[in-house]
C-alpha cells in the first residue's frame, strides 16, 4: 500500500477529561425487528470533548481516532503513535450510528489529515447483521467523503474477543462485507486486526485481554499499534 501519511515528529499530549465514562449504557431497543440505539446517550461524553477542546485547542490536521471503547480506551495512543499528531475522540459503547450522528462534534471540527475508525464490535452484539454495519459504515463514509473528497479514511476491522466468540462469524461477515466495499474506493484503507488477534486454533488469543475478555491488555494494544502502523504505512 502507498504511504498516504507524512511522519510528524511532534505528538500531542490528550488532556484527560475526568468527565467522559469508559462504557456507556446500552440505550438499546427494538423497532420493527430492528436494532436502535439512542446516541444522546453519549451527549455528555461530548461536552466533556468540547470542554476540553475550549481549554486547550486541538492541533490542526491530526490523525483522529473514532470508534468505540477500544478506541476510547486506547490510553497510551499518543505514545505508539509518537510519528503523528494524534487525536482521540472514542466512545465507549458506541455503535457507527453514534458516530454518524456526532460527525458535526467530534470529527468535522478538526479537519483531520486522517481518519482511523474503529466501530462495529457492539453493533453486531447487539443483535445488528452485517448488511446493517455495512449500510452505516456507507453513511458513514460518504458523509465524510461529501466534506472532504480527499479525505484518507482507515477502518480498523472488527476484532474477535473471548467475550464475545458466538459473534465471530458475524463480525467476519462484517468484515468482509467491509473490506470489499474498501476495495472499491479511493482513499479507504482496510487494517486486518481479526486474523492476527486468533491463536493457531482459531480462536481468539487469551494472552491479549483483560479479565473481561473483551477489552484489551497492554500485549493486545502493542498488536494493534504494529498492524495499525503498518496499515498507515508508517
Amino acid at each position: 500500500m502507498k504511504k498516504v501519511l507524512s511522519p510528524i515528529v511532534i505528538s500531542i499530549s490528550l488532556i484527560v477529561i475526568t468527565s467522559l465514562i469508559f462504557n456507556c449504557g446500552s440505550g438499546l431497543s427494538m423497532m420493527g425487528g430492528g436494532v436502535r440505539v439512542d446516541p444522546l446517550r453519549f451527549s455528555q461524553v461530548v461536552a466533556g470533548y468540547k470542554a476540553a477542546d475550549s481549554l486547550e485547542q486541538p492541533p490542526s490536521n491530526p490523525v483522529l481516532f473514532v470508534g468505540s471503547s477500544t478506541i476510547h480506551g486506547w490510553k497510551t495512543l499518543k505514545d505508539d503513535f509518537p510519528e503523528l499528531y494524534v487525536l482521540n475522540r472514542g466512545m465507549g459503547g458506541s455503535h457507527m450510528s453514534d458516530l454518524i450522528y456526532y460527525l458535526d462534534d467530534i470529527v468535522f471540527p478538526y479537519n483531520p489529515n486522517a481518519i482511523v475508525v474503529y466501530e462495529g464490535d457492539n453493533d453486531i452484539a447487539a443483535g445488528k447483521t452485517p448488511e446493517k454495519v455495512l449500510k452505516d459504515f456507507n453513511t458513514f463514509v460518504s458523509k465524510v467523503l461529501q466534506k472532504w473528497p480527499e479525505e484518507p479514511i482507515f477502518f480498523i476491522s472488527i476484532k474477535p474477543s473471548l467475550a464475545r466468540i458466538e459473534h465471530m462469524e458475524a463480525m467476519a461477515q462484517a468484515n468482509a462485507l467491509i473490506k470489499a466495499r474498501i476495495e472499491q474506493t479511493d482513499n479507504l484503507y482496510y487494517i486486518d486486526v481479526f486474523t492476527p488477534m486468533l491463536g493457531e486454533d482459531g480462536t481468539p488469543r487469551e494472552d491479549i485481554f483483560g479479565h473481561d475478555g473483551l477489552h484489551m491488555n497492554a500485549v493486545g494494544y502493542a498488536l494493534w499499534t504494529k498492524e495499525v502502523k503498518k496499515g498507515l504505512g508508517l
